[in-house]
């Protein structure tokens, strides 16, 4: 799974996923599949490629569908962590975007 598997399921889902870094920071993956590391405060010294081969552990926090969390909603899905293969496993199954090409636009 890379970087960017990771992103289009975040977009797919309407997930955030939070991975921990080797130095201790976290990384997010956001809605919008925009990867951020909130705690950076200067240019890293780390590659976020890299630091997802060795994560094993993620948070995937659902959002609602204006892509913000449902609060005070009873029935609220809750954050919940995965390993690295049920996610991978998920990411896989989350069916993807099929584009249509009809001949006569070829025309």
């Amino acid at each position: 799974m890379t970087l960017a598997d990771l992103r289009k399921f975040s977009i797919r889902k309407q997930f955030r996923i939070r991975f921990p870094l080797q130095n201790g920071m976290e990384c997010v993956v956001d809605e919008h599949g925009v990867a951020h590391v909130p705690a950076l405060r200067s240019v890293p010294d780390f590659n976020l490629e890299q630091e997802l081969v060795s994560a094993r552990h993620f948070v995937l926090e659902p959002l609602g569908s204006q892509g913000v969390k449902p609060a005070g909603e009873k029935n609220a899905p809750k954050p919940r962590s995965v390993t690295r293969d049920e996610l991978e496993t998920l990411a896989m199954a989350a069916p993807v975007g099929v584009t249509a090409h009809d001949a006569h636009d070829d025309e």
